[in-house]
């Protein structure tokens, strides 16, 4: 189970992410249910952990437009396992976004200081 906090009414969960020098940092990150990718993160975290770069990107925003972006490769901890993703390049905090979470079960209490509890769903 992976477990966060509702924080100015946004549900935050911690993510921890493998930087190329094999360390791991840990950045807390938005729960995004409009956001049907994996993860996001900002350019200035994407350089601190010196990620991969492997492709561009195309996106319809919220308000209609597009936009384009970079993709890299990142190496996340999810759920006590490393689980090797691509990574949006967006000027936003970081978002987890609905790939990510596929098979598991979203509960959040909306209040704030309410819990936000992420738990894999078992399929039969």
């Amino acid at each position: 189970m992976i477990s966060g906090i509702v924080r100015d009414f946004e549900p935050i969960i911690p993510l921890s992410v493998c930087g190329s020098d094999g360390k791991v940092y840990t950045q807390d990150a938005i729960v995004d249910t409009g956001f049907d990718g994996w993860l996001s993160l900002p350019p200035d975290l994407i350089a601190q952990l010196n990620l991969r770069w492997k492709r561009r990107g195309r996106a319809i925003l919220g308000d209609g437009s597009e936009c384009v972006f970079n993709i890299y490769e990142a190496i996340v901890v999810w759920d006590g396992d490393p689980l090797t993703i691509p990574v949006d390049e967006a000027d936003s905090d970081p978002l987890i976004g609905m790939l990510l979470m596929e098979g598991y079960q979203l509960a959040v209490q909306v209040f704030e200081g309410g819990f936000v509890e992420l738990s894999k769903v078992n399929t039969v």
